[in-house]
């Protein structure tokens, strides 16, 4: 069985997450920094592949770390929205820096 790309990785962790499975592309840069892969996702299906508070995105970029350590390479994400901006995750939040905002 041939090894997996760090390309196809990305593909199988997200296209389960999404409704348009269609509409997930993904492409690959190698820079001086690494490998860059940026993943474009149907607007509707934005909220899922970002999660909670970047939940998911920071998850998968986790996972990528990893993936990308086996080759002694490494590997960044970037979530692209349709017109073409990178979307912000929001930064870790100190330990016991959350305010309540009574939504549940």
């Amino acid at each position: 069985m041939a090894e997996m790309t760090d390309q196809e990785y990305v593909e199988s962790m997200v296209k389960p997450l999404v409704d348009n499975v269609d509409d997930v592309v993904t492409t690959r840069t190698l820079d001086e920094r690494g490998v860059l892969i940026q993943l474009t996702v149907n607007q509707a299906d934005m909220g899922k592949v970002i999660g909670r508070d970047g939940r998911t995105a920071k998850a998968i970029r986790s996972l990528l770390r990893v993936f990308g350590a086996r080759s002694n390479a490494r590997i960044n994400l970037k979530i692209v929205e349709p017109d073409g901006q990178e979307v912000a995750i929001p930064e870790e939040k100190a330990a016991g820096t959350e305010q309540a905002t009574g939504v549940i």
